[in-house]
């Protein structure tokens, strides 16, 4: 097959991730404005994808130079290789779509990195400072997700005791547009970038490795309006779990955990990290579910999202190494 035309396949199949990216992990920037009936479904995706498409005039693109050059070693980067990850992370994520369950499209494209990276070079193609990171990004987002939630429910009812609860549940509904934007915003810097850092590296690896890697403005702003498209498609089946299934959500609570979870976000793609927007509010709705009281969250669910979590980049691995070896026919 001719390299060019190749090249714009694997971009336009880059760009498909992106779309069912912002599809899958909708749910991650509306379940909590959505739960408690601040807006109803259909106002909350578009309100949610244009804070997703925003984000590129907010953050830097640490997160993308992590994922295109510290996953896999640049030498190693094939049209292979990337078709073999997408093919991993974009199975993943409909097998998981399909079945309602809130795994990570970040991870799943990290392990489809990493599986197809282990089937074309072994061990020496990984970064393993990008891959520790990530994996570290795993324990260590929804826990601080969790923890920022719980002191924000916390602080919010030690400043709140003596109000009614009526006038605290109108103050917090009007708040809730200002955390869902945030998250949002969040959830777009972070996500996107993690496209940006695929198509980027598969450009370097087509001009033959020479000149510095970077991403082009062209690359940015398609990430982001696929994101923001498939967002606002909107993925209703995890709606369902995030927003009511794991804890039931006031418009107080609502608040603390979009604003735990931003928080989380803002922080981590300063510092280059691919987490997980799905583990972040995840952690973050646990966090005001355990503020009123243990068994106000539902553990049962709790811990099947964190199985899915656990098995999401090994499986998407396995799928990546399998779709590179049988792409050996038609892609270099």
């Amino acid at each position: 097959m001719d390299a060019s035309l190749t090249l714009w396949i694997l971009v336009a199949v880059a760009l498909l991730f992106d779309f069912l990216n912002g599809l899958h992990d909708a749910a991650n920037s509306i379940a909590t404005i959505v739960s408690t009936r601040v807006l109803r479904p259909r106002y909350a995706v578009i309100w949610a994808s244009v804070f997703n498409f925003l984000a590129f005039l907010v953050f830097g693109l640490h997160v993308a130079k992590t994922v295109g050059s510290g996953i896999v070693a640049l030498d190693v980067v094939t049209d292979r290789v990337i078709f073999g990850a997408l093919t991993g992370a974009i199975v993943w994520n409909v097998i998981t779509w399909l079945a309602g369950i809130p795994s990570s499209s970040s991870h799943a494209l990290v392990g489809g990195l990493v599986g197809a990276g282990l089937a074309k070079a072994g061990l020496k193609a990984i970064v393993w400072g990008g891959v520790g990171k990530t994996a570290a990004g795993i324990v260590v987002s929804p826990l601080f997700g969790f923890v920022l939630a719980l002191l924000l429910v916390l602080l919010v009812s030690w400043i709140f005791v003596r109000s009614r609860p009526a006038a605290v549940d109108r103050l917090f509904r009007s708040l809730q547009f200002v955390s869902a934007s945030l998250y949002s915003l969040g959830h777009g810097g972070n996500d996107a970038q993690k496209t940006m850092g695929i198509i980027a590296v598969l450009l370097f690896a087509h001009a033959g490795g020479h000149g510095a890697f970077r991403v082009p403005l062209w690359v940015v702003l398609s990430c982001q309006t696929a994101m923001a498209l498939g967002t606002l498609a909107g993925g209703w089946r995890i709606v369902h779990t995030m927003g009511s299934k794991i804890t039931r959500l006031s418009p107080m609570q609502g608040f603390c955990a979009e604003t735990g979870g931003a928080i989380t976000l803002f922080t981590a793609t300063y510092l280059g990290v691919p987490v997980s927007t799905t583990h972040t509010i995840t952690g973050a709705i646990i966090g005001v579910g355990a503020a009123r009281r243990t068994a106000a969250v539902r553990w049962g669910v709790a811990r099947g999202i964190v199985i899915a979590w656990i098995v999401t980049m090994p499986m998407a691995g396995l799928i990546a190494a399998a779709a590179y070896l049988l792409g050996g026919g038609l892609l270099r």
